[in-house]
């Protein structure tokens, strides 16, 4: 019986590599491709072999098989970052990707580990909890990495989409991996009433929740102009190259005929004290013309040459000049983390320039400019929903400034872009992006992209956002709810077993 269920000799290896090619085809279902359904399928087809398997051991196999095609297929990109824009070399690049994959299907192995340790027929619902828990896990541990969390596969245009105001993207990952085994349980005629209610109870609250208005728009509309330089990311910190950049990007400024003007990430590749007054001076006159304000990406030096140096934006214009600075950095890219014995070792074979950034404060108050109050976010900080909706609900819109140049031509840009759209669900929100080379775009508070340019051209995207207010409940409470509710499943599924056999 037991070599039925788990699959002896080769059957074993067989499923575990059908479970790899549904981790691998579930990244179908986020952005570019958008094909919603297959994470479900995905989730299905892993929880049908975990629901059989005879050990926690056997499952947890299972579930490193799927997260290892989920995320070498998910997050390869990142190689493209390391060894075509850091300068590692190959050899080394490609086995450490796939060390950091392997630590990120720990996370799934855990979760189907866990779920074979509680009885037959609480699986269905540990199942979720434990996965819910372990993407949770993903995204707090060694200051996180929540990309391609489930629940962003099914904005904007999946029904489950509805629950991000209320229950963040954990949330909607929840309900996900519920239906999933739902489906399982149904299909293996295991099913019971709870089952059939929780489908039931989880396509009412998305019928609700889809019904309701959770933030107000402001009755003034505001007219933006995002700029998009498509400064190559080898050209970005060439001094033969600088001169060509400021001038483009002072081109594009003055140019545009809105209030409101967004420059990218490090869209000026100098520390603020290093750019001419004059220049900055051309830049504040131009938006004061308009009546309005320009923000732009730049490195700060603080204090003037100190070793203390953050990812910034400031405001030029009509209202005091203001400025952010990123909180969440990115490992290896802008910090080092262990760096007293990593450090020496990088540092001969990465060579990514300023990756050793100072975090900005954790809040930090919106950008009052143009009439709106903008809550900044710096490239990689809108990955982690609980921290942008810190400046909420005093914010009356999002902007995101990114350079995902570093990622060449892979999907990473869209997937960026598809988490800027959960952001915009979660907070009730616009979210405006302004990026280096995509994508760059105008997101409504509904997760819809309004207007957006392709790809890797010099262009300026203009349109009007409209400012609101109001809280939706995923921005007063974050994603703690989520998080409890998984883990609780997770203790009552598995806390029964161990009570049923201490009796």
């Amino acid at each position: 019986m037991i070599s039925r269920l788990t699959g002896a000799g080769s059957s074993v290896w067989w499923w575990r590599s059908a479970v790899f090619v549904a981790g691998a085809l579930s990244v179908t279902g986020f952005a570019p491709l958008d094909w919603f359904p297959l994470p479900l399928v995905g989730a299905a087809i892993l929880f049908w072999r975990v629901s059989l398997a005879s050990c926690p051991r056997h499952a947890a196999l299972l579930g490193f098989a799927f997260g290892l095609g989920f995320f070498v297929f998910g997050v390869g990109w990142i190689y493209i970052a390391l060894h075509e824009f850091g300068g590692m070399p190959a050899w080394l690049t490609a086995p450490l990707m796939l060390l950091f994959c392997s630590y990120l299907a720990i996370f799934p192995a855990a979760a189907c580990a866990v779920t074979a340790a509680a009885p037959l027929r609480r699986r269905w619902w540990v199942f979720a909890g434990a996965w819910v828990s372990a993407e949770w896990l993903r995204g707090w541990l060694f200051t996180g990495f929540p990309w391609l969390a489930l629940g962003y596969s099914q904005v904007p245009s999946s029904p489950l989409a509805a629950l991000a105001p209320v229950a963040g993207v954990f949330g909607v990952s929840l309900a996900l991996t519920l239906l999933a085994t739902a489906a399982v349980s149904v299909c293996c005629g295991s099913w019971s009433r709870s089952v059939l209610a929780t489908a039931g109870g989880i396509a009412l609250a998305c019928l609700i929740s889809g019904r309701i208005e959770w933030s107000t728009g402001e009755a003034r509309a505001l007219p933006v102009t995002l700029v998009q330089g498509n400064v190559a990311q080898d050209l970005k910190f060439r001094e033969d190259r600088l001169l060509h950049t400021l001038a483009g990007y002072r081109a594009a400024v003055e140019q545009a005929a809105t209030p409101l003007v967004i420059l990218p990430e490090t869209a000026l590749p100098l520390f603020l004290h290093e750019i001419p007054p004059a220049y900055l001076g051309a830049l504040q006159d131009a938006a004061r013309r308009r009546g309005g304000d320009v923000i732009a990406g730049v490195f700060q030096n603080d204090p003037v040459g100190s070793d203390r140096y953050f990812n910034a934006v400031i405001s030029l214009g009509h209202a005091p000049s203001q400025g952010y600075r990123k909180h969440h950095l990115v490992p290896f890219g802008e910090f080092i983390p262990f760096k007293a014995v990593l450090a020496p070792v990088l540092n001969d074979w990465l060579h990514i320039p300023l990756s050793d950034q100072t975090r900005g404060e954790a809040r930090q108050r919106p950008l009052a400019v143009a009439g709106a109050l903008v809550a900044m976010n710096i490239c990689y900080e809108d990955v982690f929903g609980d921290e942008i909706v810190r400046q909420l609900p005093e914010a009356t819109i999002l902007a995101n400034v990114s350079n995902d140049a570093w990622y060449g031509r892979s999907w990473a840009a869209e997937q960026h872009l598809q988490i800027s759209q959960m952001r915009a669900l979660e907070s009730g929100r616009w979210m405006l992006r302004a990026t280096n080379t995509g994508v760059t775009a105008i997101i409504d508070h509904e997760g819809r992209v309004r207007a957006r340019l392709p790809q890797f051209v010099a262009d300026q995207l203009s349109g009007t956002a409209q400012t609101r207010t109001g809280t939706t409940p995923f921005a007063r409470a974050g994603n703690i709810p989520a998080a409890a509710l998984a883990g609780l499943m997770v203790l009552t599924g598995v806390g029964w077993r161990r009570r049923g056999a201490s009796t």
